[in-house]
């Protein structure tokens, strides 16, 4: 099913704590997601390790379809249980989402039940208990469309407020009553309603926070597609096939270079039209191109590119916003969820290291550290070199 998982979590750490107790694990397989929250006995340091130890042990052995049992097996015998206040080393959930199907299964040891939305309306789960190892476990099942939203919360949400004087705190109703209302403004972006839960939550503490609290949700939504075509092809006769592509991608569009504008310029017919307001001592104006999102120059607009998205660790609110093409595409590569570069060999002997073998330009080392950089704040990157 073609959609994109919108994944983000937030945490609360306990007032007077300097480690959170609740841990968060998220690992992507060409299989399958899966995430894990898991809250650790009590607070500070030692749950934070107990959390910790039982989200890798768990996602490690999802990873390797380990039979569920054999997971709890390995987790209790890992971990031990609290002798004097005889509860469980940690709580958890684990979530696994195929990725072909979007189906997914819930499994839950004493965390708070999960949360789901239909197209922004909530719908209770099934609810199916065993009891793996003197554990209960309780195991949903469902299937994720477009619109949909997962919440996964642990009882540092739940309980926020709880006891305080005016005797308010949240409720499982509450919180659902509370992302309902966020989805049926469509403010439906995972960081936004994470992040407002959060804020809601610690709002209920009065600022002292009286545990560790995490929520996590998924948004099953279109995909932010971009395509970035960035120098001549060694082989000119692959021009118009490139500059094809780029022109009937399906998603954003940019071209890095002069040369790279002129290619794609002469298969449309036309010529970049130069933006000379957008010019700066230090990066080359922006050009337009009919049917291109964003035509810069190459190198330079790259390499300071690639610097804003490693400062500003991606998001987009850190980013600067001066029309320069440098922000300009560090903006549109922050907003895609997935990039396709294809990057031309052709060496452009200005921009070449004489250090370097031939084989190697300048930009092919720009387009490695980009896709580094991408890849490490959650991208899903491909490059065909030609």
């Amino acid at each position: 099913m073609d959609c994109f998982l919108d994944i983000h979590h937030q945490s609360l750490t306990k007032t007077g704590e300097e480690l959170c107790g609740d841990r968060v694990k998220i690992l992507k397989t060409p299989e399958k997601t899966i995430l894990v929250l898991s809250d650790g006995l009590g607070s500070g340091v030692k749950a934070n390790i107990l959390a910790t130890l039982t989200s890798t042990i768990i996602v490690t052995m999802t990873k390797a379809d380990v039979a569920l049992e054999d997971v709890m097996r390995t987790v209790i015998a890992t971990l031990p249980t609290c002798k004097v206040r005889k509860l469980a080393y940690a709580t958890f959930t684990i979530l696994e989402i195929h990725k072909v199907t979007n189906k997914f299964r819930i499994v839950n040891f004493d965390n708070p039940r999960s949360l789901f939305f239909k197209n922004g309306v909530r719908e209770e789960l099934d609810v199916v208990e065993s009891n793996i190892l003197d554990h209960k476990i309780a195991i949903s099942h469902g299937q994720l469309e477009r619109g949909d939203f997962l919440a996964i919360f642990s009882d540092g949400v739940l309980y926020a407020g709880l006891g305080d004087l005016m005797d308010f705190g949240w409720g499982r109703e509450e919180i659902a009553n509370y992302v309902e209302t966020h989805l049926i403004r469509n403010n439906r972006a995972a960081e936004n309603i994470a992040n407002d839960v959060i804020g809601k939550t610690r709002e209920l503490y009065h600022g002292v926070n009286g545990d560790d609290a995490t929520f996590l949700g998924v948004y099953a939504r279109e995909k932010n597609a971009l395509a970035v075509f960035t120098g001549p092809p060694l082989n000119p006769a692959e021009d118009a096939a490139r500059s094809a592509w780029i022109t009937d991608f399906a998603g954003r569009r940019i071209v890095c270079g002069g040369t790279t504008g002129n290619i794609v310029g002469s298969y449309l017919g036309c010529e970049v039209e130069t933006d000379m307001a957008s010019m700066r001592a230090d990066l080359p104006p922006i050009g337009h191109l009919p049917g291109i999102d964003l035509v810069t120059e190459g190198i330079f607009t790259m390499a300071k590119a690639s610097e804003m998205l490693k400062t500003s660790d991606g998001k987009i609110e850190n980013l600067v916003n001066d029309g320069t093409g440098a922000s300009l595409l560090a903006r549109e590569l922050a907003r895609a969820d997935s990039i396709r570069l294809v990057v031309g060999q052709s060496i452009n002997e200005w921009y070449q290291n004489p250090l370097l073998p031939k084989s190697i330009s300048i930009r092919r080392q720009l387009v490695d550290e980009l896709v580094a950089i991408l890849a490490s704040q959650g991208k899903d990157v491909s490059v065909e070199y030609c």
